[in-house]
C-alpha cells in the first residue's frame, strides 16, 4: 500500500503540491482524525505560520477538509481527504479544465 501512497505523492508533486504540504497530508492520513494547527506544528516541528499557510492551501485544493470547532476556543480542525476521493477530485478538476479549454478552442475557430 505504501507504493500507492508514493505514487499518489508523485502525482501531487507533479500538480504543484509542495513537500511540506505532502508531509501535512500524510500526517493527517496516518492519524485518521481531525487535528488542530497546533497539533500539526507539534508533530512536524515546523512553524505555526507555515502550517497555517499550507493547510489553507491544501484546503483550497480540496486535499483537506476543515471543520469549525468551539470548545472553549474557536478554530478549525483539519482532516485528510481519502486517497480515493482525492484521485476523483483531481480527475474531475483536470477533465473540467480540459473541457473548458476545448470549448475556448472551438469558439476561437482553432
Amino acid at each position: 500500500m505504501s507504493d500507492v501512497y508514493e505514487r499518489l505523492e508523485a502525482l501531487l508533486r507533479s500538480l504543484g503540491v509542495k513537500k511540506t504540504e505532502l508531509r501535512i497530508y500524510r500526517l493527517l492520513l496516518e492519524k485518521r482524525r481531525p487535528m488542530r494547527v497546533t497539533e500539526i506544528v507539534n508533530e512536524l516541528g515546523i512553524s505555526e505560520r507555515s502550517v497555517r499557510e499550507h493547510v489553507l492551501s491544501l484546503y483550497r485544493k480540496g486535499i483537506l477538509r476543515r471543520e469549525l470547532v468551539q470548545q472553549g476556543w474557536l478554530g478549525y480542525t483539519y482532516s485528510a481527504v481519502s486517497p480515493g476521493e482525492l484521485l476523483e477530485h483531481i480527475k474531475a478538476t483536470i477533465l473540467k479544465r480540459i473541457n473548458e479549454l476545448e470549448e475556448e478552442l472551438r469558439g476561437s475557430g482553432s
